[in-house]
């Protein structure tokens, strides 16, 4: 018989070998062929707004278990392809499927319930209430406590523990007691990635997570956005490259709409016509 890893039999007559030992090469080929199946993917998205086309035939992957970073100049359609992907825009035309199934046109509550959550690019914190008491309401509202205008303390204090857990999650344990109103803006956004993660998503999409921060806070979120990605799958959008290059294992770049160029951050900073787009053709 045959051998051709040298740990064991390999096939022999067209079959592969039986038994406790298989071939470790034929069992990585099978890992990575199931590695390559999409968790997110659109065909031929598009969406248009009066004859424009903000998104124009987008065929995106997105593979289990990776952070994956969509940028582009301003206008180049990541935003509109964020409200696409969860529900906050009904696409013109084209396709989304979440593991395999199609999920198009499906209102954003029914997406959440599928294990999508989402940041948006503008705070949208309640600033009497404080960090804890978001977090309680976000946990009830699959409940429907959430939608109750009176309701009592014990009924509340059923997501106290895993309010504290969410808030130490995002290093904010320190102020939960604290009114939103009352904390930074690099803390206001860990709040708000607090409350996406409440929903406990096996997709996060986060929309310009740093954006105006200074480079303390927009190093710590990085620290913390590595520390939420483990065991579930993150998209975002960002246009500071070192936010990008920490942080990606795949890059897509956006240039009017459409998919310009794909890859890691090595291959997609050194491809010539994402330094046109970003910086003229003089520079390409």
């Amino acid at each position: 018989m045959r051998t051709r890893c040298g740990l064991q039999p390999h096939c022999l007559g067209g079959k592969w070998a039986v038994g406790t030992w298989r071939c470790l090469d034929r069992l990585n080929s099978v890992i990575s062929v199931n590695s390559l199946v999409p968790l997110l993917q659109t065909s031929g998205l598009t969406k248009e707004f009066q004859g424009f086309r903000a998104v124009n035939e987008v065929d995106l992957s997105i593979n289990e278990g990776t952070i994956h970073a969509l940028v582009g100049p301003n206008g180049a359609g990541k935003t509109t392809l964020f409200n696409l992907l969860t529900g906050f825009l009904a696409p013109t035309s084209g396709t989304i499927r979440y593991r395999g199934k199609d999920i198009t046109g499906k209102a954003p509550e029914q997406i959440a319930h599928l294990g999508i959550a989402r940041s948006f690019q503008i705070t949208s914190l309640f600033d009497q209430l404080t960090g804890l008491e978001h977090l309680e309401l976000a946990l009830a509202s699959p409940t429907g406590l959430g939608m109750r205008f009176w309701r009592s303390e014990g009924q509340m204090g059923q997501f106290r523990a895993r309010s504290l857990e969410l808030i130490d999650q995002v290093g904010l344990v320190h102020l939960a007691d604290k009114p939103a109103g009352s904390l930074a803006y690099g803390q206001k956004r860990a709040l708000e990635l607090a409350l996406a993660l409440a929903l406990e998503p096996s997709l996060l999409l986060l929309d310009e997570p740093t954006a105006g921060m200074g480079l303390e806070d927009v190093n710590r979120t990085i620290a913390l956005v590595k520390q939420v990605a483990k065991g579930r799958t993150v998209v975002f959008v960002d246009h500071n490259m070192h936010v990008v290059g920490s942080l990606s294992d795949q890059v897509t770049v956006m240039q009017q709409g459409q998919i310009l160029a794909e890859g890691s951050y090595e291959q997609v900073r050194l491809d010539e016509n994402v330094i046109t787009a970003y910086l003229g053709q003089a520079h390409a």
